[in-house]
């Protein structure tokens, strides 16, 4: 069993933000595949389902992202998922807008939501799907970048970039995450 999780903040206000490229990629796994994800625990709201024949719990954290971790370490305990199991989408400054980037492990770099994640389950060891979501001009402004509104012509390639981001998942769960990073890195 996979567990696919979203990071992002909850609230209608960040739904549409580069902070939540994570739930945006969990909402189109959960469209295609026919998976509703609106169970409420786990700090978390989820729901599972198959993907490609294999069993999947899609999960999008509700702690807002500095805790992320803390939905993680719950679901991951209670089903006793190995790490190994565990795929992670979340957004990227680092890649360019409309482009992701797999990798098998690693630390949790400059993101809040994966630093929260590596602490509350001790490991490195976490595939991971990054969505670029770009550097704004003003470094000053991340803040309002990563979770203010997203200007029209930006639209267009984040949508590209989750869009990414699911068949990245898809494909993990098929192939193996070898194949996967070969394909899309």
């Amino acid at each position: 069993m996979y567990l696919i999780v979203g990071l992002g903040n909850p609230e209608k206000d960040y739904s549409n933000t580069r902070h939540n490229m994570g739930f945006q990629t969990i909402n189109k796994l959960a469209k295609q595949y026919e998976i509703e994800v609106i169970k409420n625990k786990f700090k978390g709201l989820f729901g599972s389902g198959m993907i490609e024949g294999e069993k999947v719990i899609l999960l999008k954290p509700q702690t807002f992202m500095n805790l992320s971790g803390e939905s993680l370490k719950e679901i991951v305990q209670f089903y006793k998922i190995e790490e190994e199991q565990i795929i992670i989408v979340y957004d990227d400054i680092d890649i360019a807008p409309g482009e992701i980037k797999i990798r098998k492990m690693g630390g949790p770099g400059t993101h809040n939501g994966m630093k929260s994640v590596v602490h509350e389950l001790n490991t490195q060891n976490l595939k991971r799907v990054r969505v670029g979501i770009g550097m704004p001009e003003e470094k000053e402004d991340l803040i309002e970048y990563v979770i203010g509104a997203i200007a029209e012509e930006d639209k267009e390639k984040l949508e590209k970039g989750t869009n990414l981001a699911k068949e990245a998942v898809i494909e993990i769960i098929k192939e193996g995450i070898d194949k996967a990073m070969n394909q899309f890195n």
